[in-house]
């Protein structure tokens, strides 16, 4: 595989641009963790963004920043110039084939650990049986292991792609250190990182969401 990660690093512009195209309207904190970029860089950046019309801000308790059409208009175009001079889309279609395969089984395990069958109905599980609970984690465990490798990959191509094995690994440890909601029920969780590599590879590759 062709490394490139030296010559291709993203623009801390971009790692935020892109950051709210794939997790969505966000605040300051959660662009942070989903960037790396410390809370006060992700700031300076937004207002930069803001006043070139690519970001907007809402505020209010339930506030926070989101890509203007503008905004979407300029990441695309970015992300694909960067794709292009890393040429890196071969490595990335792959990477992302490989990331199609372990999909299905990613949202078998979060629905394994949301429902269980109880007396042969499907019931929403209330975390109370803890062996249970163990053999979901031990799956996504394994699951974990396997997906490792396709990150990898990744983020040999494009550095911004690395947050997201720290990130998925931040999530399991946490989820099985007893902090439950790591699993698929917060910002943060397993699944919503998953979800998001799967925004950030449509993206990238620019293919329509189905």
């Amino acid at each position: 595989m062709t490394q490139h990660v030296s010559s291709h690093p993203s623009g801390t512009d971009l790692l935020v641009l892109h950051a709210l195209r794939c997790a969505g309207f966000s605040g300051r904190a959660s662009l942070a963790a989903v960037t790396g970029l410390s809370e006060s860089d992700v700031e300076s950046e937004l207002i930069d963004l803001a006043v070139a019309g690519l970001v907007t801000h809402t505020a209010g308790d339930f506030g926070g920043w989101g890509l203007t059409e503008a905004g979407r208009t300029a990441d695309a175009e970015r992300v694909a110039d960067e794709l292009a001079s890393a040429g890196a889309r071969a490595a990335v279609t792959a990477s992302f084939e490989r990331f199609l395969v372990l999909n299905p089984e990613l949202l078998d395990l979060c629905t394994a650990w949301q429902m269980r069958s109880v007396g042969g109905a499907m019931t929403m599980n209330d975390h109370s049986d803890a062996a249970y609970d163990a053999r979901v984690l031990d799956g996504f465990t394994d699951f974990h292991r396997r997906a490792e490798p396709v990150c990898a990959e990744l983020s040999a191509e494009l550095l911004r792609f690395r947050r997201y094995s720290v990130r998925l690994a931040e999530a399991l440890a946490r989820a099985k250190g007893g902090e439950l909601e790591h699993v698929a029920d917060s910002t943060t969780s397993y699944h919503s990182v998953w979800f998001q590599l799967h925004e950030d590879l449509l993206a990238t590759l620019d293919i329509p969401r189905r």
